[in-house]
């Protein structure tokens, strides 16, 4: 008998083998998603360049803020991006033969589409942080370290349960993937910023129900040993798992009440 892990890593090996066969094609996206990263990034760029600072951070600082949070959020997409394709699914009768099925429908979901394509923008991220560490003045002690490691880890888990409690808000929703489009990539952007640049009431938003600015700007005034404005001081940072377990208990809930919600053609 073939345990439930190893036949997802089965249908995963064969999704990618899949894409891997049009190499052409697979290069051409993956570009395409590196792009679409470095186009966001630029707008960073374009702001820092009229104005010597953004929410009290320079360009390299900034950019490390950047670098980190696009590195977990493309991690978070990579694995979680199919969720907004629920109401394709739906339409289609996918999501009747995952309800049907004795494996959770989240994990079938997330296997039957993944998209290795997706890793360009990841890596783009990667470089970015990589390089700024160059550029900016850290001193790598220990915590440091540890910050720089699980800092991408820690955004990917809150920016994974962002899509899958869109995803579960969906089966309320008529074609619900603008709304996964505009709360999912809407709080990425909300994450990549200076939180110091946002209004006060957007900081409490972000920080304690949807905590994006947890997965790169706050770690980030730790290490640059800045105290953080008001209702962020920098160290919330350290508190990531926790506010990664609370985002996940909201997303779990939604899921689960969205996938009891939903009643297909077959009851």
């Amino acid at each position: 008998m073939i345990s439930k892990r190893a036949s997802y890593a089965i249908v995963v090996a064969s999704r990618i083998r899949a894409q891997m066969t049009y190499r052409s094609s697979f290069w051409i996206n993956s570009i395409n998603s590196f792009l679409t990263g470095g186009l966001e990034f630029i707008e960073t760029y374009v702001l820092l360049t009229n104005t010597p600072t953004l929410g009290g951070l320079n360009f390299p600082q900034a950019s490390l803020v950047f670098g980190l949070a696009n590195l977990g959020f493309s991690l978070a997409d990579l694995v979680f991006g199919q969720s907004d394709q629920i109401p394709r699914y739906i339409r289609e009768g996918k999501l009747e033969a995952f309800l049907v099925r004795p494996q959770p429908v989240l994990a079938q979901m997330i296997t039957s589409d993944f998209q290795l394509r997706r890793f360009g923008r990841a890596l783009l991220g990667l470089l970015i942080a990589v390089i700024v560490l160059f550029w900016v003045d850290l001193d790598f002690t220990p915590a440091t370290i540890y910050l720089l490691i699980t800092t991408p880890i820690y955004g990917a888990a809150i920016y994974g349960a962002l899509f899958v409690m869109a995803g579960g808000i969906q089966f309320w929703i008529i074609d619900g993937q603008e709304f996964t489009n505009a709360f999912v990539y809407g709080g990425s952007y909300a994450g990549h910023l200076p939180g110091s640049a946002l209004l006060l009431p957007l900081r409490v938003l972000f920080t304690f129900v949807f905590p994006v600015t947890v997965t790169a700007y706050l770690p980030c005034l730790i290490m640059l040993g800045l105290p953080g404005p008001t209702w962020l001081p920098a160290w919330l940072g350290w508190f990531a798992p926790v506010f990664a377990v609370w985002v996940w208990l909201l997303a779990a809930f939604a899921w689960r009440k969205g996938v009891r919600h939903y009643t297909g053609a077959g009851g």
